[in-house]
């Protein structure tokens, strides 16, 4: 991973969000520029698991050309074997095992955040897979379980593995995504690591980028809710990097996005109601802070159909104002 950071900056990685994070969302920030990378959505992996075709698409049309990463959850190491053989003979980068999703039906079975409780399994998996991937091998975690006083453990295991970049959220599994990020959990890596460390949790702009680089020192940063909200931040930190932000997205320019996200959604036979119940997925991040007191998404919340939903777009997008951004993000 060390080859694809950049001189000036750090390396901007789209976080993995299982059923929002998809092709069409990649097919539409390739419009804004993009990140630097891409992971996947989770490859769930079980004994009796194939590859999800759908995320196999996302792989082989690659709107962009980025490099991507493919992302495994799963505890059974025969599995995670095959699946990683199967996987590296497609056109990917590396390989991800995901250490940090804390939804519930994923921890009981003993994946994704849920393995934190298991360190001795995390080695073996470590292990085990690293052996036979060649490409790049990476580990996306959370800070412990129950406490932050598990990571320094955690840390000891990961650096006794040739990964080659460990991305850290900077919350517990328990603490799902309420409001505080342990930035100095991710600063302790960044120093005991001996692979690149990328930040993840609550980059939300241009400035949230630059005080979690400078508080953490790590090299890159993976950005899922933030650039769902506001798909330019990619490009706004490029810019950044270089010395003036020059884009500012305007309120129609918030409106253009929706609709793009709507074309690139439509899928043959795809009833009204499920594509509305789609958008809301999106406008869930994008809405809120919008008009007084959440007027907007209170409104969002409540269609039922797409002529509805549109019809409150237009109705509090439809100004040159500037985007506002992120509730408690300061402005770009």
């Amino acid at each position: 991973m060390r080859a694809l950071l950049p001189s000036n900056r750090p390396l901007l990685i789209l976080a993995p969000m299982q059923d929002i994070t998809d092709l069409a969302f990649w097919r539409v920030l390739s419009r804004y520029g993009g990140p630097d990378v891409y992971y996947t959505e989770y490859f769930r992996v079980h004994r009796d698991s194939h590859p999800e075709k759908y995320i196999l698409k996302s792989i082989e049309e690659n709107p962009g050309n980025k490099p991507i990463i493919a992302q495994m959850i799963g505890q059974d190491i025969d599995s995670l074997v095959r699946t990683a053989l199967f996987l590296q003979k497609r056109k990917i980068t590396g390989i991800d095992i995901n250490l940090g999703c804390p939804a519930p039906i994923v921890c009981r079975k003993e994946a994704g955040g849920g393995l934190l409780r298991h360190p001795e399994k995390i080695d073996e998996i470590l292990r085990i897979v690293r052996s036979v991937v060649s490409l790049q091998f990476t580990v996306k975690t959370r800070i412990g379980f129950d406490s932050l006083d598990e990571f320094p453990a955690l840390l000891d295991l990961f650096r006794r593995h040739p990964i080659d970049a460990l991305t850290v959220h900077g919350r517990t599994v328990r603490e799902m995504y309420k409001p505080v990020v342990h930035y100095d959990a991710i600063a302790r890596a960044s120093r005991l690591m001996p692979c690149p460390v990328f930040a993840n949790g609550d980059v939300r702009c241009v400035d949230t980028a630059r005080r979690i680089v400078e508080i953490t020192g790590a090299h890159g940063l993976m950005i899922g809710r933030g650039a769902i909200r506001n798909p330019w931040i990619f490009q706004q930190i490029r810019e950044a990097a270089d010395g003036e932000v020059r884009t500012r997205p305007t309120l129609r320019d918030l409106r253009e996005y929706i609709e793009l996200l709507y074309q690139e959604t439509r899928e043959p036979g795809f009833r009204e109601t499920a594509h509305v119940g789609k958008m809301k997925k999106y406008l869930g991040f994008i809405a809120p802070g919008i008009g007084v007191d959440d007027a907007f998404w209170k409104e969002i919340r409540a269609t039922l159909t797409l002529a509805d939903l549109f019809s409150a777009c237009d109705r509090h997008l439809a100004a040159n104002d500037p985007f506002p951004p992120v509730p408690a993000c300061p402005a770009v």
